[in-house]
């Protein structure tokens, strides 16, 4: 599949990026009853190597297809980059970081990868040019996240390794915005192949790292192991095809759209199935989001609708 020059924003667009939020807003519930089980490091390895084994699998039954045209140096380089800043370097910073700061910084810091991606996209990628009306969308919808998140967004905790903690999350955010950038200038590509090769690339790194730093990894009990498999199923193998054909057709930047949605769902899924307080905030931090998403989407929503509208 060949990236155009020009994003492809269509209601599938919209579906999919639904969907990852909805999947990864769950996932932090699913990754707090996996940790009870497994050390950081090798719950990252494990859901990414299972995500791996899974998609080497459908890969093969199409025929290992990825690149039309051999790739050159540079482009090889771009796509070991892509593997290791996608998934196994936010993952690792990730697992270190949030030792020092507080869940609502991390949080907060994910948010950031959307206004981070505007910027590097004006730059690097052709028709994702950052805009007045995106930038001031975009500044509404991470308003809202803070707003939702509330006196935590930036609250300190007193560890003594919090500026590096900090520093560690936002260097996460950076990864991720950088990843889909690359990604989305690779040449024509085979998405599930795409998908695969990156998780491949991933569990190279985050299987030695996790072996460096915890050991020999614990054996887990059946329940650990059912939550091991369904974060690699889930939101890491489906996830990961979702997010390569978002960036791939409908651009960075509105994949960056997640990165407001997903502390939403996490929230509205921790209240009804965990039974955690609502925050008062939610109703707020949802409408600045939705009204920062549709500042920043106003062309691409009118275009889709204008298509969908009957003809009189």
């Amino acid at each position: 599949m060949a990236a155009d020059t020009a994003p492809r924003i269509t209601i599938y667009s919209w579906l999919m990026v639904a969907t990852l939020s909805f999947v990864w807003g769950g996932t932090f519930m699913v990754t707090e009853l996996a940790l009870q089980g497994i050390t950081p490091f090798w719950l990252a390895a494990s859901r990414v190597v299972f995500a791996a084994v899974v998609m080497v699998t459908v890969w093969g039954l199409r025929g290992f297809a990825l690149f039309e045209t051999p790739l050159t140096r540079p482009q090889r380089a771009a796509v070991i980059t892509i593997g290791a800043a996608s998934s196994a370097v936010p993952f690792a910073l990730l697992a270190w970081g949030q030792q020092h700061v507080t869940s609502g910084f991390a949080g907060v810091s994910m948010a950031s990868s959307a206004l981070i991606m505007l910027v590097l996209a004006h730059f690097f990628v052709p028709g994702e040019r950052m805009t007045l009306r995106r930038s001031i969308g975009f500044g509404i919808g991470f308003c809202g996240v803070v707003v939702l998140i509330g006196g935590q967004a930036f609250e300190a905790n007193g560890s003594q390794l919090e500026p590096f903690g900090r520093a560690a999350c936002i260097g996460a955010a950076f990864c991720y915005s950088v990843s889909s950038i690359l990604m989305r200038r690779l040449p024509a590509v085979d998405p599930i192949g795409l998908a695969t090769v990156l998780l491949l690339v991933a569990a190279a790194i985050t299987v030695p790292l996790a072996l460096i730093t915890e050991g020999l990894p614990p054996l887990p009990d059946r329940q650990t192991l059912g939550v091991l498999v369904f974060l690699g199923l889930i939101p890491t193998a489906a996830a990961n095809f979702l997010r390569v054909l978002v960036v791939r057709s409908a651009g960075p930047v509105f994949m960056s759209l997640v990165n407001y949605q997903v502390p939403v769902w996490s929230v509205v899924l921790g209240a009804w199935i965990l039974s955690e307080p609502m925050p008062p905030a939610l109703l707020y931090a949802m409408v600045l989001i939705l009204v920062g998403v549709g500042i920043s989407q106003y062309g691409a929503l009118r275009r889709l609708f204008g298509r969908s509208r009957p003809a009189v």
